[in-house]
C-alpha cells in the first residue's frame, strides 16, 4: 500500500467492528490464504500523489510487491484551485512506476460521502478526480473499487468525527469490496 490516509485505512472505530482499517483487514484476509504473506504499508496521512512519488515509491520498488494499492489523489483536491492536468500527470507517473513493479494494481474512487464544505465545487472536483482514476486504472489494468455510488455512502455512521474518513464499519465494507474485486480478477485468470 502506498499513498495517504485512505490507503492507510484511517478512521474512527464503530460499535461492533474491530479497530483495523480496510488495508489491514485485507492483509488479514489474504494471510488466511497465504500465511507467508509479507505486508508493507508506506501510506502517510496527508500525502498527495506527488508526495507519494517522492517519498514512498523507492521503498515499494525495493519491496517488489505482488499486489500494490495506489491512492486516488484525495489530498490533491485540497488546493484552492486544483490543476487536474497536473494531478493526472502525477498520477500517470505513479501508475507507470507502480506498473513497472509487475504487481497487480488496485485503487478506489472517492465516495459521495466524502465532502469538504469549504469548497463549493467539491462534488465536481471529486467527479473529475474519479474519472481520472478510472481512466488510468483501465489503461494500466488496475482493479478499481468504485465507492462513488456504493450503498455504503448512505450509512449514517459512515464518517469518522473528522467528517472525512470512513469509520471501521465503512472500512470493513471497503475491504470486502476489494476482496470481491480481486476474486473476480483471479477467477478470470483461472478460466
Amino acid at each position: 500500500m502506498i499513498g495517504d490516509s485512505l490507503s492507510a485505512g484511517t478512521g474512527d472505530r464503530s460499535a461492533g467492528y474491530g479497530s483495523g482499517g480496510w488495508s489491514e483487514r485485507l492483509g488479514d484476509i489474504l494471510r488466511q490464504v497465504r500465511p507467508d504473506l509479507v505486508y508493507l504499508n508506506t501510506a502517510v496521512v496527508g500525502a498527495t500523489t506527488r508526495d507519494t512519488l517522492g517519498q514512498q515509491m523507492d521503498r515499494v520498488r525495493e519491496f517488489v510487491p505482488d499486489l500494490l494499492h495506489l491512492p486516488c489523489g484525495a489530498n490533491d483536491l485540497l488546493r484552492r484551485s486544483p490543476d487536474f492536468d497536473e494531478i493526472e500527470r502525477d498520477m500517470r507517473v505513479m501508475y507507470d512506476q507502480a506498473a513497472a513493479t509487475g504487481a497487480q494494481l488496485t485503487t478506489f474512487t472517492l465516495g459521495r460521502a466524502y465532502v469538504v464544505p469549504v469548497f463549493p465545487d467539491w462534488t465536481a472536483r471529486v467527479v473529475t478526480l474519479n474519472d481520472i482514476t478510472r481512466r488510468l486504472a483501465r489503461a494500466y489494468g488496475a482493479v478499481v473499487v468504485d465507492m462513488w455510488d456504493h450503498p455504503v455512502n448512505a450509512r449514517q455512521n459512515l464518517l469518522s468525527a473528522d467528517g472525512v474518513h470512513f469509520t471501521t464499519s465503512g472500512q470493513a465494507v471497503m475491504a470486502t469490496a476489494m476482496v470481491r474485486a480481486l476474486a473476480a480478477v483471479l477467477a478470470c485468470r483461472t478460466t
